[in-house]
């Protein structure tokens, strides 16, 4: 099945009314990320259901399978850079292509304005670092965060031949 972004997947537009299933996904998907960085105090697992109603009143995509919400993606818009945000995959469906194809189909919904993408993840997020180097991302930087660093990725937009 095609996705209405024209990817292999159902990458579908999210909203508010997506809320409660959007955090129970990202609860799922961080308990991983904070076991490895021992940390429990990470933003996405204190984020509350009114902040993520909030959040998804802007660009947010999904992508369910069997009705299931299996992953989630968030893009915020400052001029030419695009930030990609809480880019989440149920455990049970990590590794299978479903995070690479919702970030394909968020860097092609990107506004035309979007010139770059930026994003960043935990410095022991093996998983998500591996994700963003195939898909074209490059460290540019490191800052502090509790007990590790988050790294700091971006990527130039591709816009295919006219």
């Amino acid at each position: 099945m095609v996705g209405q972004l024209g990817h292999p997947r159902p990458v579908i537009r999210l909203g508010a009314e997506d809320a409660g299933e959007v955090l129970t996904l990202q609860r799922a998907a961080y308990v991983t990320e904070a076991r490895a960085h021992d940390d429990w105090d990470l933003p996405p697992l204190l984020e509350t259901l009114d902040q993520t109603r909030a959040a998804l009143v802007g660009l947010s995509w999904g992508v369910r399978e069997n009705g299931r919400l299996v992953a989630s993606v968030r893009l915020t818009v400052a001029g030419e850079v695009g930030v990609i945000g809480r880019l989440v995959v149920a455990p049970d469906r990590q590794g299978a292509g479903v995070g690479g194809s919702l970030l394909a189909a968020v860097e092609a919904a990107a506004p035309s304005e979007v010139t770059v993408f930026r994003l960043f993840t935990g410095s022991k997020s093996a998983g998500p670092l591996h994700l963003y180097a195939k898909h074209g991302y490059r460290e540019t930087h490191r800052t502090p965060e509790n007990n590790h660093e988050l790294v700091h990725l971006e990527k130039a937009r591709v816009r295919p031949p006219e």
